[in-house]
């Protein structure tokens, strides 16, 4: 007796579909999915024989596409570091529509939303902790395109014009801004505790205009630009 129903066949119902052949752009797109996941898990540490195993491929076929795991590692900070950078942000930053609080209120906000996942916290703490090759890349990137707005911006509420060298005084202050910012990351996906018991969302427009107008209040105390140190 036939149990399955109508137009049934137990024996073909056994069979297993068969599994669908990838492309050579999807068999890349799956190893660097799963290299993301397994560094944003277990670090830079482990070898290439035991991520092939953790994503379900071959140690063979990793290395076909990486030849090696520096090139792996290349790649996963193009997908998840400058895959995420947005122009548009250096954009905004270089309007004069908006008022400073404005301008960094905003850029935080959607910069909270972009970077702070699991997977972009959690692989830069562990390249910082190995050989550093993200984090360099990445501050490299901070240091050329965002901070230097930042900083002009922070002398343009101070009613500055100054094109001198940022002062150590102003480079900490901003890099206390920039800090706290990414700390709920680090609260969240590294240290597993919710920021408050009501826990808002990492990229609360209020909570990042609190730090933001206290850090402007603070840059008012500051030195003009190039008289530090005189």
């Amino acid at each position: 007796v036939n149990s399955g129903g109508p137009g049934t066949n137990p024996e073909a119902a056994a069979v297993p579909a068969a599994r669908k052949r990838m492309t050579v752009a999807e068999r890349e797109r799956h190893i660097v999915d799963g290299a993301i996941a397994f560094f944003a898990e277990h670090g830079f540490d482990a070898q290439m024989r035991e991520l092939a195993s953790a994503i379900g491929v071959t140690h063979a076929l990793v290395y076909h596409y990486f030849p090696t795991k520096q090139a792996l590692v290349d790649r996963v900070y193009l997908e998840v570091y400058e895959g995420r950078w947005k122009p548009e942000w250096e954009a905004m930053l270089d309007s004069r529509t908006l008022s400073v609080e404005d301008k960094l209120v905003r850029f935080y906000v959607d910069y909270a939303s972009t970077v702070l996942t699991r997977e972009f916290v959690r692989i830069l703490i562990f390249s910082g902790l190995t050989n550093r090759t993200i984090t360099d890349r990445f501050f490299q990137l901070l240091a050329t395109r965002l901070f230097p707005r930042l900083i002009r911006e922070t002398r343009r509420h101070r009613g500055s014009r100054s094109r001198a060298k940022t002062t150590v005084r102003e480079h900490e202050l901003l890099m206390g801004l920039h800090g706290s910012v990414f700390y709920g990351g680090m609260r969240a996906f590294v240290y597993g505790q919710a920021m408050h018991a009501d826990a808002p969302a990492l990229n609360d427009a209020a909570l990042i205009a609190d730090r933001v107008r206290a850090y402007l209040d603070a840059s008012l105390a500051l030195e003009p630009a190039g008289t530090e140190g005189a």
